[in-house]
């Protein structure tokens, strides 16, 4: 890969890491309120869920921001972390935090779809009446 397109993926990615919220400031909307309201209770249960799903999502975003730059850095990036072909460019163009090329990528999704789908055979037969 040119340097070029390394100093353009690498402005990127920082733009994309400069345009996170700080997941700090949103630890407000996590806290637990008290309402005499058992709706307004349920509504602020749902809302908190919904900022720890936003919170974990822009967590790992953050983390494979990071990484990618690091790649960058060491002068890895661009090189599947799993079998160490070149990720091409259009993949990169598309995600460029990419640690794995499409068919690694591919794979480990079916891996990590298969594994949630033994935890919840493991959980229905391990839950009462299940």
């Amino acid at each position: 890969m040119e340097q070029t397109e390394l100093d353009q993926f690498k402005r990127t990615l920082e733009e994309m890491l400069a345009g996170l919220k700080d997941p700090l400031r949103r630890r407000e909307e996590i806290s637990i309120e008290i309402s005499p309201d058992t709706l307004d209770e349920v509504q602020n249960a749902a809302d908190r869920e919904l900022a720890i799903r936003q919170l974990e999502i822009d967590s790992g975003k953050l983390r494979s921001l990071l990484a990618a730059l690091q790649r960058i850095e060491d002068g890895t990036y661009g090189i599947c972390a799993s079998c160490e072909m070149e990720i091409s460019l259009k993949r990169l163009k598309a995600v460029p935090w990419a640690s794995l090329c499409l068919e690694c990528q591919s794979i480990a999704d079916l891996n990590n779809i298969q594994a949630d789908e033994t935890q919840g055979i493991r959980f229905a037969e391990a839950s009462p009446g299940g």
